[in-house]
């Protein structure tokens, strides 16, 4: 089974005639995924790639009935394009712009929990269920993709969109596969957590364990232990954190925005001793991640 999407998956692209979401609507067509509409206020009436272009989403949703959507439009007009569609019920919106300002990211996802809206992102290069859906550029071109997602019983969970991919293809390469994995996003503010998506991997009857890449900074891995302390879970997960190199060059940071350390226990280091004593093993090497899988 896959979480969040499947083959039946109808996917909004906001945006749609940039060129970052001309390149997104490309990938996702070529992977098999049903994009239906896009918006682009003013475009109404082209195509991208055969997809019909609206000026609003009203009159997407009258048209495409989509159930997810892409969120591809500058910072400062992400809070209005994700409004939009949060008034409309798409379930799932994944926003792939980073660099969001942190205010317009708390409201939006304070918004959509209280409508029971699923964000991903901002941020986020999307998420994917090998051989079922694919939504947004994670993987890369269709062929790329085939490459290093195959069909499995392993969630990832990754901060880095990048890394998304690399795991995957370290576990492709020692004959493991991916249930779903999910780039949940490098800014400060995201829709999704650790935490919050575990529930849903712990649901899925052929997810087994659960690969997460971490960064300094944020508190995410504090929440996880936090869910698996007290709930406990069936799933093993295995950890990596990258930047352990900071502690020795003072001053190095990581690109992402959400890689801020400000406390020590922010740190790669304290962040691996706090997920150990949640019994979460952890990675020392990316290498090591399929062997430890594996166990």
């Amino acid at each position: 089974m896959s979480i969040l999407i499947d083959e039946s998956t109808r996917i909004l692209v906001l945006g749609i005639t940039g060129r970052e979401a001309v390149s997104i609507t490309r990938d996702t067509l070529d992977y098999g995924g049903l994009v239906v509409a896009g918006v682009t206020p003013g475009r109404g009436g082209r195509d991208v790639h055969g997809v019909p272009v609206y000026n609003t989403v009203r009159e997407a949703l009258a048209e495409g009935e989509p159930n997810a959507a892409i969120i591809a439009v500058p910072p400062r007009s992400v809070r209005d394009a994700t409004f939009e569609c949060i008034a409309y019920n798409i379930p799932l919106i994944t926003i792939v712009t980073e660099r969001v300002p942190r205010l317009d990211a708390a409201q939006i996802v304070e918004l959509a929990t209280q409508k029971d809206i699923r964000i991903i992102g901002p941020n986020s290069m999307g998420l994917i269920s090998p051989g079922k859906a694919k939504l947004g550029s994670v993987g890369g071109p269709a062929a790329d993709t085939a490459r290093s997602f195959h069909p499995g019983s392993v969630g990832i969970m990754s901060r880095s969109g990048g890394m998304t991919t690399e795991i995957a293809s370290l576990l492709a390469q020692n004959g493991v596969g991916v249930s779903t994995a999910i780039s949940i996003g490098g800014d400060p503010i995201t829709g999704s957590s650790f935490a919050s998506l575990l529930p849903l991997f712990e649901a899925d009857p052929e997810t087994e364990a659960i690969v997460t890449f971490s960064e300094p900074g944020g508190v995410m891995e504090a929440e996880l232990v936090e869910i698996v302390k007290s709930q406990g879970t069936d799933l093993r997960i295995v950890s990596f954190i990258a930047g352990n190199f900071m502690a020795e060059m003072p001053g190095v940071r990581f690109g992402h925005a959400g890689a801020l350390v400000e406390h020590e226990e922010d740190s790669a280091a304290a962040k691996a001793s706090m997920l150990r004593s949640a019994g979460i093993v952890v990675a020392s090497k990316l290498g090591d991640i399929p062997s430890l899988v594996q166990q």
